[in-house]
């Protein structure tokens, strides 16, 4: 209908207008409360909607970084059970060692002299099984690289190390173990490998307190960078039910108010 065509009497239109804006402030209420949010696109508040966007984006970020954070603690907790494990068998070679030195039967060093290169041969089968997500940490060659922000600028590098038996400098044995001496030499160098090995569960114990203890930096980042959004945009849940309650009143009442500034008009209606 054209503008013009129906013509009020001021103080009707003069409702009309705002019940117009009553009406216009209720759905925004609405809104509000039906979203959880006061700012809900650009037109609601530019600064507050893109500065909250900006919050969020760096938190999906961030989230993203996160698992690759657990995956990198995961691959180093991976490399210290390891070495953990060589440990023991290790030990457990050292106890060999005794048994063969408190017999001075040949047929029973020699048997000792068999289980000692068993469980040498463990400690590589341990250290090829110990690859976890493509990555081994008990093989020289491998270098893990983990980063810490979403633009790759804060990392750390942990080392791989030489976990096999030759890396730990364990050597088969000697002579089936008959000489006293073969089996003494075994033993030192057991115990240069535990030393070795003791480093290493060091380094890596150092890296997995590092990472971990970025990991919950990046969760407490995320937290408050959500909070931080969530401050931008996030309506008062109580005072727009208190303003819904307002503004239905105050619908209800300019409707009064429309009928009342049109009982003039149908005053006249009663003549005919």
């Amino acid at each position: 209908m054209s503008i013009g065509q129906v013509s009020l009497t001021a103080s009707a239109r003069s409702n009309l207008l705002s019940l117009q804006a009553t009406a216009a402030l209720l759905s925004s209420t609405q809104n509000k409360l039906s979203t959880g949010k006061k700012i809900n696109n650009a037109l609601d508040g530019a600064t507050a909607f893109f500065a909250s966007q900006g919050f969020l984006n760096r938190a999906n970020d961030l989230s993203n970084l996160k698992d690759n954070l657990s995956t990198s603690l995961q691959t180093v907790t991976a490399a210290a059970n390891t070495i953990t494990s060589i440990t023991n068998i290790i030990t457990q070679m050292q106890g060999v060692t005794n048994s063969a030195l408190q017999s001075s039967d040949a047929t029973t060093r020699s048997g000792l002299a068999d289980q000692f290169d068993s469980l040498r041969t463990q400690i590589d089968y341990l250290v090829t099984d110990s690859k976890f997500n493509g990555t081994n940490l008990l093989d020289l060659t491998t270098n893990l690289t983990v980063y810490f922000n979403e633009t790759n600028t804060t990392s750390l590098t942990i080392s791989g190390v030489n976990a096999t038996s030759a890396g730990l400098g364990v050597a088969a044995s000697t002579n089936a173990f008959v000489n006293a001496g073969d089996i003494m030499a075994a033993q030192s160098l057991l115990q240069t490998a535990l030393a070795t090995l003791r480093t290493d569960a060091a380094s890596f114990g150092n890296s997995t307190t590092v990472v971990s203890t970025r990991q919950d930096f990046t969760n407490n980042l995320i937290n408050t960078l959500q909070t931080a959004s969530d401050n931008l945009v996030l309506a008062d849940t109580n005072e727009e039910s208190a303003n819904l309650q307002a503004l239905q009143t105050r619908n209800q009442l300019g409707v009064i108010s429309l009928g009342i500034s049109n009982q003039s008009q149908q005053a006249i209606l009663r003549l005919f």
